[in-house]
């Protein structure tokens, strides 16, 4: 299953992507565990699961950890955004 991601803000400096397409291994159906898999990755991509306060979207609706991913989603991730 392809799943295209999307990375803003802090995020996406931090990560050094704005976006990239994977393909996920077996097991992986849900946000939480698309997160597991980034942060397997090491370094970076370790902190990603550990975002205080992380929030994400699929197919640009809000999105809970549970919530299942099908191939061709496109999955946001993105800090909370504070205003002033």
């Amino acid at each position: 299953m392809i799943v295209q991601i999307l990375y803003f803000a802090g995020l996406r400096e931090r990560l050094g992507h704005a976006s990239e397409q994977l393909e996920m291994p077996d097991g992986v159906t849900d946000v939480a565990g698309l997160l597991a898999f980034l942060a397997a990755r090491g370094g970076e991509w370790e902190g990603l699961a550990t975002v205080r306060n992380l929030r994400y979207a699929v197919n640009q609706e809000m999105a809970r950890p549970q919530t299942t991913l099908r191939a061709g989603d496109e999955v946001a991730f993105f800090p909370p955004v504070t205003g002033g």
